[in-house]
């Protein structure tokens, strides 16, 4: 089955350097048929304007996915790790027993990403943080992998889940498997997928299927999150 959330529907945040929208409770927002999905917990959509960010702060057991879609953001953290993260590439944080990090848009353009939250199936782990350049070149064959739980992509976290991402031109028809539910998010584009229209900032959950079949309608950017339930 597939259900799907439009990004006008999505909770709002205006904090002027930043501007949000909520797949799932967050902060001031809450919505109590909107916790979660399996044990991805957040999922924000950000704009964030040049010269802003996150101030230093802590995080306790989750597993941190940044997929940058416009500028940068640049990352440091109390176990000494630093870096910048461009549009189309990935940093994963592993807070673990815990963690202190910031994070900045230190260009001159407002940075546009996606932060998305997944509950990890070990406490209190050693913290880790690593970053990944990916081609950027669209696919007529699918999407990529970038992180998963299992050593077979470039990123790691603790959970038995998998990140796809990538460029689809227009025209495409991929076969997606699915081995636990999916939530896919649009990031730019147009998609069919089981009769749904999607579009930029859209979102869906996927489950009780073993596949999916998506049509691009207008060349698109997505991520497909494959992550377990609780």
């Amino acid at each position: 089955m597939i259900k799907t959330y439009s990004y006008a529907t999505l909770g709002q945040a205006d904090h002027g350097w930043l501007q949000a929208r909520h797949h799932f409770s967050f902060a001031d927002y809450y919505n109590p048929e909107r916790m979660r999905f399996g044990t991805l917990r957040v999922i924000n959509d950000d704009i964030i304007k040049a010269g802003a960010g996150f101030d230093i702060h802590p995080h306790r057991n989750m597993e941190i996915i940044t997929y940058v879609r416009q500028g940068a953001i640049t990352h440091k953290d109390s176990k000494g790790n630093e870096g910048r993260t461009k549009a189309g590439d990935v940093q994963v944080m592993s807070a673990g027993k815990g963690i202190f990090h910031s994070e900045f848009n230190l260009e001159n353009e407002d940075t546009k990403l996606f932060q998305i939250w997944i509950e990890p199936n070990q406490q209190d782990i050693e913290p880790k943080w690593g970053t990944h350049h990916f081609p950027k070149e669209a696919s007529q064959t699918g999407l990529n992998l970038l992180v998963s739980g299992d050593g077979k992509a470039p990123l790691t976290i603790q959970q038995d889940a998998y990140m796809y991402a990538g460029h689809l031109e227009a025209g495409t028809v991929i076969h997606h498997p699915i081995k636990h539910q999916a939530y896919l998010l649009m990031s730019e584009g147009k998609i069919e997928i089981d009769g749904n229209i999607l579009q930029k900032g859209d979102g869906a959950e996927i489950y009780d299927v073993s596949s999916v079949e998506i049509t691009v309608v207008k060349a698109a950017e997505m991520i497909i999150l494959d992550i377990p339930g609780r």
